[in-house]
């Protein structure tokens, strides 16, 4: 069977041990999670669990039966397949060297990225975008020597 990517957006209560519960459904199923970003949403007694996973039409189905079947979920929402907005965030340290340092500004400038820290040695850019923004500009500064990364998950919310 096909494998297929699926992105939910699941409303839960904000409360200690959602999480846990929620991955620990997946963990023991041996279903795999992609990526997942967490936050409060406008109301403090609910929060919103955005999570990329992956698998045949019948396990996403699964899935999606099993996370309505949890006592904390109050709503899942598939995005697939919908009109949605998703944006991933990056924080990149690269290597600044000062033959370098024009280039560096020049593709951070290109991708509407921002430089938040400045050393002798480095930069640290942060950009944000789908995952293909998030990849190319990873590619472009990978040469000058890319010394950490840290990415959020992908969090979306439906159109209209």
């Amino acid at each position: 069977m096909e494998v297929q990517k699926q992105l939910l957006s699941i409303l839960v209560d904000n409360e200690p041990g959602v999480l846990s519960r929620i991955t620990g459904l997946f963990s023991g199923r041996g279903y795999n999670i992609e990526s997942l970003s967490v936050a409060e949403t406008t109301d403090p007694k609910v929060s919103r669990v955005t999570m990329v996973t992956s698998g045949s039409p019948p396990i996403l189905e699964q899935i999606q039966k099993q996370l309505n079947k949890l006592i904390n979920v109050i709503k899942v929402i598939d995005l697939t397949g919908q009109e949605y907005v998703k944006r991933e965030m990056a924080l990149i340290k690269v290597n600044a060297k000062p033959d370098h340092k024009a280039e560096i500004l020049r593709i951070t400038d290109i991708f509407r990225g921002q430089v938040l820290d400045v050393s002798q040695e480095h930069f640290m850019i942060m950009v944000t975008g789908d995952t293909s923004k998030i990849n190319a500009i990873l590619n472009l500064l990978k040469p000058f020597g890319i010394r950490e990364i840290a990415k959020t998950g992908c969090i979306a919310l439906s159109r209209g």
